[in-house]
């Protein structure tokens, strides 16, 4: 269970080139995220919000699918509601 912390991230499976997680934000909370070494996909299973990677901006809401290159500065604006992520993240070194 998620504790009421307004940002977290609870990974669940971590084997080699492959880690899942999922990643809460609260309604109004900032994203901190800093870019990472791996590629990134997020399904959105609650709430809505927009996502910015790079210059691009996207609104997001339950069933979007979103994929972050390695590397790629990303974050989470403008969160709505409460917000809740299945994020996969992978390395290039399959």
């Amino acid at each position: 269970m998620l504790s009421e912390k307004p940002v977290e991230y609870k990974e669940f499976l971590r084997v080699p080139h492959l880690s899942c997680g999922i990643y809460h934000l609260q309604a109004g909370s900032q994203d901190m995220q800093t870019p990472h070494d791996e590629d990134e996909m997020y399904y959105v299973l609650e709430g809505r919000a927009r996502l910015q990677v790079g210059g691009e901006i996207q609104d997001i809401q339950p069933g979007t699918i979103l994929y972050v290159r390695a590397t790629a500065e990303h974050s989470f604006f403008e969160i709505e509601e409460d917000m809740t992520l299945l994020v996969f993240f992978a390395s290039g070194a399959f």
